[in-house]
């Protein structure tokens, strides 16, 4: 049976009425509901968020400015909030095989400078959120998916349907089915992090991202480390760029030290990478063999893995934030400052605009029109003046790491010190990053090391350690437009790149009595969304599992 199908066989669904509906308990979605609740206690809330707990998917460096939560949340300090280590020094690292060469503090560009800054596990933030939204009287429901967006006659955002539960493999259902409810506000916050599933669809239906840039991704893959105590360093932060990757492949690594002997680092690559044989999860297990990275954790034992896409696109690629009815923050949005390397300072403050905004329209007896006073704060606020100095940063890399570091030294370093609080120019890009790949026989093929199971790694150990499940018998997640592409052409042409750009071993070629076919193990996937964003037919859309399912990230 189809969804529609199922609908009308055991519908209707059970519908909840609230003024706001908030999809997804991040840092932008808490915030909103949050900021919310402080301008209007007596409005009603409500969070859906698909992870087990709030938290659970969260996945982030994290080096976090504590500037927007200031805002928010002026006592965090005093709330208990899990910022804990501040940040006690910055190396910035240009690596060569077998060397590296530190960029003096004088030369460090401002965008890199972490004085103030904590070195934070986000998914214990976002969780201590959580409990700070819930003691204003939010509700919030975790395990619950929203996988449909409701719409009214005139075509405005009305509010959101769940999935249904108790559907198996074959689309019947089966014991235990409960069809999806639906959750209708006055106005309906979508705050999914990076390529959204109802966000996608939004800036499509409603031509959001009309004049704009095209957006574009990267994929971080992190690991958690414990180390010994003599290699702790708490609060040390570095950053670098260079090797592994070549000259015309955007990337680089992080490693912050925690306290608690804890390290937590990764790398990231742009997913408008060019050539087919780059595995981002190998990049990653490679960069970790370079001595100046070796040193930090070699001794230690790997706790925690997990990856997700970030929206890398910055100012010029930020679609219309509103439409009928509803909004967009965060990484659904598109809000994250590469430049910088962090997003959450973006979401909490893109959170608190937009729950502003309609708290003024509430108070003004309106419900499903455009919140015009959202976009109209955003572009007065000191986050857009950032992402404003920023604008060019991923654009100048697509010339080359080389351009790119030095364009980013005149932007973010002397620009700053002649008094210029922005470029003069601005750069822009064409073509979205599934268009970038070459064909597999026109370039060089990567031949990538076998992990040693001590300070390199396969993929399924790591997804072991990610803590990630699914209800096998339900419905695949990961669905194919047309079933014969990604042989006919991905294979045929490419070599099957996502075989390699899934950092959890989710696609595999396979030989059946000697035809190649692709096999999907639906059950292995993070919810990083890579698939959706580098295939490059666009043949994978990423649809959302039952509620609950994908990692249960701990300590991430």
């Amino acid at each position: 049976m189809t969804p529609q199908q199922i609908l009308e066989t055991y519908g209707p669904r059970e519908a909840m009425a609230y003024d706001v509906v908030v999809v997804g308990a991040g840092p932008a979605g808490l915030a909103t509901a949050i900021r919310l609740k402080q301008l209007n206690a007596d409005a009603s809330v409500v969070v859906l968020e698909k992870g087990s707990e709030p938290g659970a998917h969260i996945l982030s460096g994290a080096v976090m400015d504590p500037r927007a939560l200031t805002e928010l949340l002026p006592d965090w300090q005093a709330r208990g909030a899990p910022l804990h280590q501040p940040v006690t020094g910055d190396e910035v690292l240009f690596l060569r095989p077998g060397g590296a060469m530190r960029t003096p503090a004088w030369l460090v560009p401002g965008c890199l400078h972490n004085d103030g800054n904590y070195v934070i596990s986000l998914g214990a933030v976002v969780k201590w959120l959580g409990e700070q939204a819930e003691a204003l009287g939010v509700e919030i429901f975790p395990g619950f998916a929203a996988a449909e967006v409701l719409y009214t006659e005139d075509g405005a955002v009305r509010g959101v349907a769940t999935g249904n539960l108790g559907v198996g493999k074959d689309g019947e259902p089966h014991d235990g089915f409960q069809l999806g409810m639906e959750l209708v506000g006055k106005y309906t916050v979508f705050a999914e992090g990076a390529r959204g599933h109802l966000g996608k669809q939004l800036i499509a239906r409603f031509g959001l991202d009309a004049g704009r840039d095209p957006q574009s991704y990267a994929i971080g893959v992190k690991e958690l480390w414990e180390v010994p105590a003599e290699r702790a360093k708490p609060g040390l932060v570095v950053h670098t760029a260079g090797w592994p990757v070549d000259e015309h492949t955007y990337g680089g690594g992080f490693l912050y030290h925690m306290e608690g002997n804890k390290v937590t680092l990764g790398f990231v690559t742009g997913l408008d990478y060019q050539n087919p044989w780059i595995s981002p999860f190998e990049e990653m297990q490679r960069w970790k063999t370079h001595p100046a990275i070796r040193a930090h954790i070699e001794g230690g034992k790997r706790i925690g893995y997990g990856a997700r896409a970030i929206t890398a696109g910055g100012l010029l690629s930020l679609p219309k934030l509103v439409f009928p009815g509803g909004a967009l923050v965060g990484c659904d949005a598109g809000t994250l400052n590469a430049a910088r390397i962090k997003g959450s300072h973006a979401a909490i403050k893109t959170g608190m605009l937009c729950a502003e905004a309609v708290a003024e329209a509430l108070k003004a007896g309106r419900s499903g029109d455009e919140l015009a006073a959202y976009p109209a704060a955003f572009e007065q606020s000191w986050l857009h003046a950032e992402l404003n100095a920023s604008r060019n940063f991923k654009q100048w890399f697509k010339q080359g790491n080389t351009v790119g570091a030095f364009m980013t030294g005149i932007e973010q370093w002397l620009l700053p010190k002649l008094g210029m609080s922005s470029p003069p120019w601005t750069i822009h890009r064409k073509g979205p990053d599934h268009d970038r790949l070459h064909a597999a026989d026109q370039v060089e093929k990567i031949r990538y090391p076998k992990p040693d199971g001590k300070l390199t790694f396969d993929r399924l150990s790591s997804v072991f350690i990610s803590n990630t499940n699914h209800e096998e018998n339900q419905p695949a997640h990961l669905t194919l437009k047309d079933a014969s592409v990604p042989v006919a052409v991905n294979l045929a042409k490419y070599a099957g790149p996502e075989s390699r750009y899934c950092p959890a071993g989710v696609y595999e070629f396979v030989a059946k009595d000697g035809v190649d076919q692709l096999v999907i193990n639906a059950q292995n996937c993070v919810h990083c969304k890579t698939c959706d964003i580098k295939d490059p037919t666009q043949n994978i859309v990423w649809v959302t599992p039952e509620g609950g399912g994908g990692p249960n990230y701990a300590g991430m």
